[in-house]
């Protein structure tokens, strides 16, 4: 027997044991290399998905990448050329010197400090029916020199479960701005003394149902009198107003007390303007320029217009249904089945957000450019915005530039009102089995099967009805929630849209006919900035340049780009005719000039002969035109233009010729070219059109 050292036998156990340590720690290393490299193999996967060219999938998968919370606001282009900067972002030289100007002018008396006659307001209607009627409501006052009550907001008495931090009226506005902002006009109150409480609860309170078409002679001789013998007065405001729009010359400081309480005095609660100053901020912290863009595409604008066939699925049917609602109650003096081709050829249906989308795309807008889409919901669902986001990577909304805890911070606290799901006892099928025994000689035919069992899931939401009955259901309690939701979402995309670099309506009529969100946003640019870049297209128009290339959509040659661009550029200032003769005596909001401007021009009411302004209808507002007063001449910061801009104006050239083939959108992004140029034309052809379209403004 062989003798072995213990040392030995321990070296011999510590090698073993080294060896398995270095073995693991090896097995470690290549877990961890390969971790590695399968998060770089996926990084790699990922870029090449976003910049690869002419791939069409990731060209699709970059532009959905705008639904996440954040906008994708890199890769900024170049700053633009001063040409192409001026014609895409830059204000209406023809419109610089039309200035706000709404403050009283000679002959007007304060209110008296006391009254003992009331009125007391309830409003019903979407965002801008509302803000139509108080700004009715206070000239109806002022006109009977009555105390006003603050008004009372049916969309929110009417909704439960909505923050009781925000009632009525405050839900929406500031009560102490309103009431500060008119203290020289109307007197304000918050509510009706105890007495005439109790005879309200009682209904004792006479009350007139206004219609938006009511004259002056109507107040002052149906509603006065009464006024007087009960000392309150109840007004309901079913329709987007209480007061014609337009009114005698006599009665012209009415107008700018209008234009005083929808630019001044209704001014949204600290909460809303809180949050609609942070998505702004957002929008402008890339430093770039922004289009807002609201569609107008609502169920009830489309039923009342007719426009059910553009949309071919259930949507169609629901439009249908709501337009059948509309003939049997009056609101619709016409046939049920309604040709849309036509009516989109007479100018009375949206353009879609494809049709907008290559408008501007043919304009010369790049595809990085930032747009903010307005509205709560656009009626058909995400899938009419896919095309609109696959032109344009920067496609944001509400709910992307803001978080889900900001929007409930505004909202306030609510009452949890989640329904549980009613479920219906299961059917209990009676068992006959004599009936089998007397049945005679088989085979026979089996009996039914029990009718399945439907789901509330399957047959909830707003438009599983249409598939189970012909009425249509009552708003449940949340869809009342939403709706008083939907006037604070309102709220911020109205803040927004005022204060875009460019704004683009996609439709200017609500469901009765009205002029909507869209003009009233107009209306208040052209007070606010009346130089700021509106596009007030014309839709018809629009839908014959469209048709030309209908076949060929995302293709179009020189003629038909210059075409959209002559188009769009001269309905910047041609597009205010239809303002004036369409929307303002439907809307005062919606052209609030002259009354509510001034000039600040040092020849005030003079038109230059070439201006487009010159020509009639245009030319007896402008002409029209007070002066503004010397105060506001000396705070006035406008950009004087340079003496290269104003000659390019004037520069007179033949029109070139187009390319006959010219690719609206390329397939892919070329590397050695702009990036994001979008239209495969050469500088020299783009240099070309920008003269002819300076020279026409120049022209004009």
């Amino acid at each position: 027997m062989k003798w072995v050292s213990p040392t030995k036998l321990g070296g011999a156990g510590a090698g073993g044991e080294a060896k398995a340590v270095l073995f693991k720690s090896k097995l470690k290393w290549v877990g961890l290399f390969g971790l590695v490299l399968s998060a770089f193999s996926l990084f790699t996967h990922f870029l090449l998905a976003r910049y690869s060219v002419g791939v069409a999938v990731s060209e699709y998968k970059s532009s959905i990448t705008i639904f996440s919370w954040r906008p994708i606001f890199e890769n900024a282009n170049s700053p633009p050329a001063p040409k192409l900067y001026r014609r895409l972002w830059a204000p209406v030289k023809h419109l610089e010197s039309v200035n706000p100007y709404a403050n009283p002018r000679a002959n007007y008396v304060a209110p008296p400090p006391q009254t003992d006659r009331f009125i007391f307001v309830r409003i019903r209607g979407g965002f801008h029916e509302i803000r139509n009627s108080i700004c009715d409501v206070v000239v109806v006052a002022r006109l009977l020199n009555a105390t006003l009550v603050i008004p009372e907001i049916q969309s929110t008495t009417s909704s439960k479960g909505i923050s009781t931090e925000f009632k009525s009226f405050a839900y929406l506005y500031s009560e102490d701005q309103f009431m500060t902002a008119l203290v020289g006009d109307i007197r304000i109150v918050k509510t009706l003394p105890k007495d005439l409480k109790g005879a309200r609860r009682k209904k004792e309170i006479p009350s007139f149902k206004a219609s938006s078409s009511a004259s002056p002679y109507f107040y002052l001789h149906h509603v006065l009198p009464v006024l007087n013998k009960h000392a309150v007065v109840e007004l309901v405001v079913p329709d987007g107003g209480c007061l014609q729009a337009l009114l005698p010359q006599q009665l012209e400081e009415y107008q700018r007390l209008r234009c005083r309480v929808a630019f001044h005095a209704i001014k949204f609660r600290e909460e809303v303007q809180e949050l609609a100053s942070k998505i702004l901020y957002r929008l402008r912290s890339s430093g770039r320029p922004f289009i807002a863009y609201d569609p107008g595409m609502t169920r009830d604008a489309l039923a009342y217009h007719g426009c059910a066939e553009l949309f071919q699925d259930v949507h169609t049917e629901l439009i249908q249904h709501k337009r059948a609602w509309m003939i049997k109650r009056g609101i619709v003096n016409g046939n049920l089945t309604v040709d849309s081709a036509k009516q989109r050829l007479r100018g009375l249906c949206p353009l879609m957000p494809e049709e907008i989308g290559i408008l501007l795309r043919a304009y010369g807008y790049s595809w990085d450019t930032i747009i903010y889409v307005s509205g709560g919901e656009v009626f058909g669902g995400q899938k009419k915005l896919i095309p609109l986001h696959a032109m344009f990577e920067n496609v944001v909304d509400r709910t992307s530039l803001s978080m889900i805890w900001e929007l409930d911070k505004m909202y306030g606290r609510e009452a949890n009102l989640v329904d549980k799901p009613k479920m219906s006892p299961p059917l209990k099928v009676k068992k006959k089995p004599d009936a089998w025994k007397i049945s005679g000689p088989r085979p026979r035919p089996l009996p039914p099967p029990p009718a399945r069992f439907k789901y509330p899931y399957n047959i909830e939401g707003w438009w599983g009805w249409v598939a189970e009955s012909d009425n249509e259901p009552e708003s449940t309690v949340m869809e009342l929630r939403t709706n008083a939701h939907k006037l604070l979402w309102e709220a911020i995309d109205y803040t927004i849209c005022v204060e875009a670099d460019a704004f683009v309506p996609g439709f200017d009529r609500d469901g009765r006919g009205n002029p909507n969100f869209a003009s009233l946003v107009m209306g208040h640019r052209l007070y606010q900035a009346a130089s700021s870049k509106t596009f007030r297209i014309d839709r018809k128009v629009m839908a014959k340049i469209l048709d030309e290339i209908r076949d060929h959509l995302y293709q179009g040659n020189g003629t038909w780009i210059a075409s959209v661009r002559r188009h769009l550029r001269r309905n910047l200032v041609d597009g205010l005719k239809d303002a004036l003769t369409k929307s303002k005596p439907l809307s005062f909001l919606s052209f609030p000039v002259p009354e509510c401007s001034c000039s600040g021009g040092s020849q005030p009411g003079a038109v230059n002969a070439s201006s487009p302004l010159a020509h009639p209808p245009l030319r007896n507002v402008f002409a029209s035109m007070a002066k503004c007063p010397s105060w506001m001449d000396k705070n006035a910061t406008s950009t004087p233009r340079d003496k290269e801009s104003e000659e390019e104006d004037d520069v007179y050239e033949d029109d070139p010729d187009s390319p006959d083939a010219a690719l609206l959108f390329r397939q892919g992004r070329d590397s050695n070219s702009n990036e994001g140029s979008g239209v495969e034309m050469s500088n020299k052809e783009e240099t070309q059109m920008d003269d002819q379209e300076e020279l026409e403004g120049g022209e004009r």
